[in-house]
C-alpha cells in the first residue's frame, strides 16, 4: 500500500511540475514534424491515415504511418533532415535492416487484420528543411519504395 502511495504522490509531482517524459530531444522533435508534415502531404494526396506510430509487434518495430488509397494498404517510412548531406537523400538511410524491420512490422500488422484484401506498398517520403527555418521544407513521396521480402510470407 506504501509503494502504491509513494507512486501516487509522485506521479502527481511530476504532473504538476510538467512531464519530464514529454520533453524530447531536438532530434526527436525534428522527427515527429517531419511525420506531421507527411501524415499532411498524404491527406492533401487523398490517403486516409489509419495510424501513426504503429508498433504491431514484439519487435518493438515501428511503422511510422499506415494508411489507405484506393485499392493501396501503404506502410509509410519518414526521413527527415534538416539538410542533404553531400547530396545523399535521406531515403538512403533506409538501409536492408531497415527494410527488413518494416516488413516484419507490416507483415504483423497485416495478420492482425487477417490479410485484408488490399495491394500492400511500401513509400518513403523524405523531408528535408527546418522546424525554423524561414523557407519551407521540402518533401518528397517515393511511391512504392521497396518491396515486401518474399521471406516474410505474405
Amino acid at each position: 500500500m506504501e509503494r502504491v502511495l509513494h507512486y501516487l504522490r509522485t506521479l502527481w509531482q511530476t504532473i504538476r511540475r510538467g512531464n519530464a517524459a514529454a520533453k524530447v530531444s531536438p532530434t526527436t522533435a525534428t522527427g515527429q514534424w517531419g511525420e506531421t508534415l507527411a501524415a499532411e502531404l498524404l491527406r492533401k494526396k487523398g490517403f486516409r491515415i489509419l495510424g501513426r506510430n504503429v508498433r504491431p509487434n514484439r519487435h518493438n518495430d515501428e511503422l511510422d504511418i499506415v494508411a489507405k488509397n484506393k485499392d493501396y494498404l501503404v506502410f509509410v517510412e519518414v526521413k527527415t533532415r534538416s539538410y542533404e548531406w553531400q547530396g545523399v537523400a535521406p531515403a538512403a538511410a533506409v538501409n536492408q535492416k531497415k527494410r527488413h524491420a518494416l516488413n516484419r512490422a507490416a507483415a504483423a500488422y497485416l495478420k492482425q487484420l487477417r490479410y485484408p484484401k488490399l495491394i500492400y506498398r511500401f513509400d518513403i517520403i523524405e523531408v528535408v528543411g527546418s522546424r525554423h527555418a524561414k523557407e519551407p521544407p521540402q518533401l518528397n513521396h517515393i511511391e512504392f519504395a521497396f518491396p515486401f521480402e518474399q521471406s516474410i510470407g505474405l
